[in-house]
């Protein structure tokens, strides 16, 4: 049978390596993050990537290279999107470290972030 129109039209499946049928409960991994039936956890490569970044930028600020406006931005930003996560235990253990300079917080001193 010739290919016509309509057969373009369909999807086509990945080949077997990437298309895998398995349980939800082992999680399946999707923008950034590996979904389960009842939570969310942020994968563990964005975790190392984020704790290497922001220890760049972080550094950065210190050194005077990067204002604090910018680097609060990158900062709540990723808190923005790991929210999306159960990431309270997560979000305070990579931000417990950063301290903050004395008058950078608008109606606060330094301290932890």
């Amino acid at each position: 049978m010739a290919p016509t129109r309509i057969h373009g039209l369909f999807c086509r499946i990945q080949p077997p390596s990437r298309a895998q049928v398995t349980p939800t409960a082992s999680g399946i991994p999707w923008l950034g993050f590996v979904v389960y039936p009842d939570y969310r956890l942020v994968k563990a490569r964005k975790v190392r990537y984020a704790t290497h970044r922001l220890g760049e930028r972080y550094a950065a600020y210190r050194a005077g290279l990067m204002p604090f406006t910018e680097f609060d931005a990158g900062v709540r930003g990723w808190i923005a999107h790991v929210r999306h996560a159960d990431s309270w235990g997560l979000r305070r253990h990579l931000l417990a470290p950063l301290l903050l300079k004395a008058g950078d917080v608008p109606g606060g001193g330094g301290g932890g972030a």
